[in-house]
């Protein structure tokens, strides 16, 4: 099985960024786990602050992968764009977010990903790549 995850803007600074929201770990060493954990599975990781970016790599990967765990983060509640790549792909994609969004701004209660994701995993932390790479095992 071959997964992606793909992270939007302001990820890269996990583990510096917001604490008490968003933990004490970067997703450099949480991404470690999750190969050590999953060793079954070929899984990948790509990051960037750049909407354009993320686009074209939800198309290089979303007609031969087996799926993608996507957390677009701000461009979640903004980016037609990222919605309509996300709909425009036949690879599955579950959308994750490491806060619970429903407790934040009103403005993070919109998601463009959300109608067109397999499901969307929030509130769990880190753990919730965890939660969605297991939804692809158990297909």
């Amino acid at each position: 099985m071959k997964l992606i995850i793909i992270n939007g803007p302001n990820l890269n600074l996990l583990g510096k960024r917001e604490p008490e929201v968003y933990g004490n770990q970067t997703f450099e060493d949480y991404f470690s786990e999750l190969q050590f954990r999953f060793k079954e599975v070929q899984l990948e990781y790509f990051q960037s602050n750049i909407e354009g970016e993320l686009i074209d790599k939800l198309q290089e990967t979303g007609f031969s992968y087996d799926g993608i765990i996507l957390n677009a983060a701000a461009y979640t509640h903004t980016s037609v764009g990222l919605g309509d790549a996300v709909k425009a792909v036949d690879t599955p994609v579950v959308e994750v977010h490491i806060s619970n969004v429903s407790e934040r701004e009103s403005y993070r209660h919109t998601s463009y990903i959300s109608p067109g994701a397999r499901g969307v995993i929030f509130g769990f932390g880190l753990k919730g790549y965890d939660l969605a790479i297991r939804s692809f095992l158990t297909d």
